[in-house]
This record gives structure tokens, sequence and C-alpha cells, in this order.
């Protein structure tokens, strides 16, 4: 797929910050591939992406060999040269790196066993990282980085054929009615996850639903059918419209505020495919 002409100034906007920090792909100096967000290693990657860029470009193959650089033996991705590696980090690296077409390489594939190992006893991820104080809620496994996990399983041989996946649907399908902010990082289901988020970055409603939709434990179940009658309810005429972006990136015009998305409904139409396939069940 290439860059449609009515994306290319975007395209233009995204790389035009890749020497911000220091770095020569949105990086520092010292390669912390998810710092200066909206514009960092692993977002930008990311948009270019969306806008559909070929990942056989140059810059983008450059891109994964940074990213991969960080990768680890047992199958954690380092993303910043200090400190611990929390399962967000892999996670988040991991996806990227699956949308790139590396859901294959040798190296991905024990990042997935690396998750499969570490997965938690409520069926997600959990980073040991308490910034909000030791309550019950932090009890739980982070939701984000949870989905995140999922996003790159999807593009593997685990698909809907592992057992352990099936629980972390569930553990996100369980999230949906907790509604409350769980995990060491609060993630809830409350106001602005319910606002249509567009590009992909955090936890809401778009983005929970696309990604469960590619999974069969999760179009099987009356939650995940509330979940995406919340997001259908949200479209004008059949149109994503986004409700929420980021400031910096307002100006560019696959996402703007309040407009509907061409790529945005691309993904939503994605989802009625999926459905489709293996239609929800009450």
């Amino acid at each position: 797929m290439a860059v449609d002409k009515k994306y290319e100034a975007d395209v233009a906007a995204i790389l035009s910050h890749r020497y911000d920090q220091g770095g020569t792909l949105w990086d520092t100096p010292d390669h912390r591939l998810q710092k200066g967000a909206p514009f960092s290693t692993l977002d930008c990657v990311s948009y270019l992406l969306e806008l559909g860029m070929d990942p056989e470009e140059p810059i983008l193959k450059e891109a994964a060999d940074l990213i991969l650089s960080a990768w680890q033996e047992d199958g954690r991705i380092r993303l910043y040269p200090k400190g611990s590696i929390y399962p967000c980090h892999t996670a988040c690296a991991a996806q990227v790196l699956c949308h790139l077409g590396y859901a294959n390489d040798e190296r991905l594939q024990t990042t997935f066993r690396y998750f499969l190992d570490t997965q938690y006893s409520d069926g997600g991820w959990r980073c040991r990282k308490f910034s909000f104080g030791h309550g019950p809620e932090t009890e739980y496994s982070n939701p984000h980085p949870t989905l995140l996990a999922l996003d790159a399983f999807r593009f593997s041989d685990y698909l809907n054929r592992e057992p352990a996946l099936d629980r972390a649907v569930e553990f996100l399908l369980e999230h949906w009615t907790i509604k409350k902010p769980i995990g060491p990082c609060h993630y809830g289901i409350g106001t602005l996850f319910m606002q249509v988020e567009y590009p992909f970055r955090n936890y809401n409603l778009f983005e929970y639903v696309y990604i469960l939709s590619f999974y069969d434990r999760a179009r099987k179940d009356p939650r995940f059918l509330e979940a995406f009658y919340e997001l259908e309810a949200r479209t004008v005429n059949g149109q994503i419209v986004v409700e929420r972006v980021v400031p910096k990136l307002a100006k560019l015009t696959f996402c703007k505020k309040g407009e509907p998305s061409e790529l945005g409904t691309k993904r939503f139409l994605e989802i009625k495919d999926h459905w489709r396939k293996m239609p929800c069940t009450n």
C-alpha cells in the first residue's frame, strides 16, 4: 500500500520531527525509543504505517533495525538505556515490530514466549511499578499493555489457538464490567475512554474494540457486543469521527478532531468485517 497524495503532507510533517531529540529516527542520542510523545520513534513509525507507508521503505527498515537493536535475549525489549524493562515497554515495541512485518522473526517468537511465560494470574500482564501506591486495585494487570500484547499476538500463529490469549481477552472483557481504574497505572473505563481517539495511542473504546475484534473469544461475548454498539453509536453516517486527538497531532489531515477520518473508518469497517465472519451471540 502506498501513501495517498492527500496524506503526503502528513507524512512530511511526521518526518520533520525525526531529529527533534538529537537522534536520527525520532529517538535521543542514547536511543530512548518512547521519549518525546507524540513524536517518539514508536509513535511515528505507527503513524507512517497507518498512513500507508510500505514497511520496506528505507526509513521504516532503519527504524525496525533500531527497535530490534533494543531486543534482549530473554525476549524483552529495552526502550530506555537504563532502568527496569517493564512489560508495557516490550508490548509497545513488539506491537510496532509486528505491524512492520516481523511477527515471524525468531526474536519476536522469543518475545511471544516471554509473554506467555510471564502472564499474570488474572490473565493480563502487570508492570511492577506502583506510581499510585499499593491499593487493592493494583493487584490487577494493566489493561492497556495487555491490549497491546494482544495486538502483537494477532499477527502470530497463536491467534485463536492459544488458551492463554483467551484468558487475556477475558481479563479485558471483565474490565468492561468493572469499569473502575485497575492495575498499577490505574487504567479505567470512563468518560475519556468512551471518546473515540485516533490514531491509536491510548486506552480507549475504538482501540479496545478494534484489537479485540480479531479474537474469537471476544466476538462470542455480549460484553464485546455492547462495546461495539457503543462505538457504532458514535459514528456519523457510518464514518468514524475523531472525538479526541493529541493536540500536537491536531493539524494532521488523517485525524482532525470533530471530522470524519477515512483511515479511522477503514479500521471500523475491519471490525464489522471480523464480526460478520463470526457473529456475536447474546
